[in-house]
């Protein structure tokens, strides 16, 4: 696809200058490590220290290959694959009359000629549902529906925001980076990870040997050289300001956080729609209460419009084809699943797995993956039925205030799949 810019004019003019700025600055400190450090100094009399020039070049110049190919890897992966979330068909329909629209039509009419659709989507077959349905544990909103984008008219899974730099929703934000050119998400987070670590640690190899030479100069009264001077300044800056986003950006994956969900992370509370297994009991006296919701859900005939459709307490779904009978096919119970949606506490991180964990999701198990910037995360992989993103022990300690199973423990969906296919194979076997 093609890439993805900013919406405004000002960013994109900087991501354009930015790579040329980047190439020169680059290139000066090529220049210096190798002419005025290496050459001029560690290997010219009286101070020749030819295994220090060696160990410099070295270290420097492979320094520089991991920073320019994960530099790369993170441009290529924001223009060909960003981790945008497909528009739904409405936002298709008015970005097509958008742009059939007369040049003066649009700029007389501004925003206020602009359809907009606040809601979402009443239709309980509503495109994109099954997506959450099917799975065991997704976030949703107060009446079990998963949440929606007013601009880009779809269902948002967990995780996704939508960004106003580029008018897109993004799978796992992190921020948009006008020092990379585009958004940083969940396809590009590894690789802007690696591209600020190495570029931390080149310039901090460029800074060691252009501060001992300074050092050596001033303690035996030599002519300072202005060109180690400006090598100081220039990779102290660098050095820097990857430092703070180098420490950030590991923390981030630590803690299994992107920057958006840092925002406000001590108060957030998600909203979880859990699947209720068809044989729970009732949850005892001291447990919350907490409503359900039953998809597919029920049409709009009946004035539900999709809310959640269930008492505050549990009901257990029952199903029935028509003719006052239980009996129905796998297919048909298959199709119905009754959720209860539960609430987290303030600054409760659902997605935190463990340090070790969090680390892998986004790195990599291979200790390769940590250092060459050719894989992708493993978070970026969404066919598990139990969740968009796996959940840790948080999501162990709600269930257990509400007095629900966690499905994810017991994998109970997957045992009732196999019962109910089982059943189906035992009626059609006596038929």
């Amino acid at each position: 696809m093609p890439p993805v810019e900013s919406t405004r004019a000002a960013t994109r003019w900087v991501t354009r200058i930015i790579p040329i700025i980047l190439a020169a600055a680059f290139s000066y400190a090529t220049y210096a490590v190798v002419a005025v450090l290496c050459v001029s100094f560690f290997l010219a009399p009286p101070t020749r220290n030819t295994g220090a020039a060696i160990a410099i070049l070295v270290l420097y110049f492979l320094l520089l290959i991991l920073t320019l190919a994960s530099y790369a890897r993170v441009i290529l992966t924001i223009s060909f694959d960003p981790g945008l979330v497909p528009l739904g068909p409405l936002a298709i329909e008015r970005n097509r009359i958008e742009k059939s629209k007369p040049k003066a039509a649009k700029e007389a009419g501004g925003l206020e000629s602009r359809a907009y659709y606040a809601g979402p989507d009443r239709n309980p077959d509503s495109p994109g549902l099954e997506l959450f349905y099917t799975k065991d544990v997704f976030v949703c909103e107060s009446d079990g529906r998963p949440k929606w984008c007013s601009e880009c008219c779809n269902w948002k899974t967990d995780r996704v925001h939508h960004s106003s730099e580029i008018e897109r929703c993004v799978l796992r934000m992190d921020h948009f980076c006008p020092w990379v050119g585009g958004m940083i998400g969940q396809n590009s987070f590894k690789f802007f990870v690696q591209f600020v670590c190495y570029t931390c640690a080149l310039c901090g190899v460029v800074l060691g040997a252009a501060g001992f030479v300074l050092r050596h100069q001033i303690l035996n009264n030599e002519e300072l050289d202005p060109r180690v001077i400006a090598v100081i300044i220039l990779a102290g800056f660098f050095c820097f300001f990857t430092f703070l986003m180098s420490t950030t950006s590991l923390r981030y994956v630590l803690l299994n956080m992107t920057n958006v969900d840092m925002l406000g992370a001590t108060s957030k509370v998600y909203q979880l729609a859990v699947v209720v297994p068809r044989d729970a009991r009732p949850p005892t006296t001291s447990a919350l209460a907490y409503p359900t919701v039953t998809y597919p859900l029920p049409n709009l005939e009946l004035g539900l419009n999709g809310e959640a459709n269930g008492p505050s307490k549990h009901t257990p779904a029952t199903f029935s084809d028509g003719s006052g009978s239980t009996d129905h096919t796998s297919r048909d119970a298959l199709a119905v699943r009754t959720f209860a949606i539960l609430k987290t506490e303030p600054g409760e991180n659902p997605w935190h797995l463990g340090y070790w964990r969090n680390w892998k999701e986004v790195m990599g198990s291979n200790i390769l993956d940590w250092f060459l910037p050719i894989s992708k995360s493993p978070c970026i992989s969404h066919e598990s039925h139990e969740s968009f993103y796996p959940f840790g022990p948080v999501l162990d300690d709600v269930c257990a205030r509400y007095g629900v199973s966690n499905p994810i423990r017991r994998g109970h969906s997957g045992s009732e799949m196999r019962e109910l296919l089982s059943r189906e194979a035992g009626g059609q076997r006596t038929t």
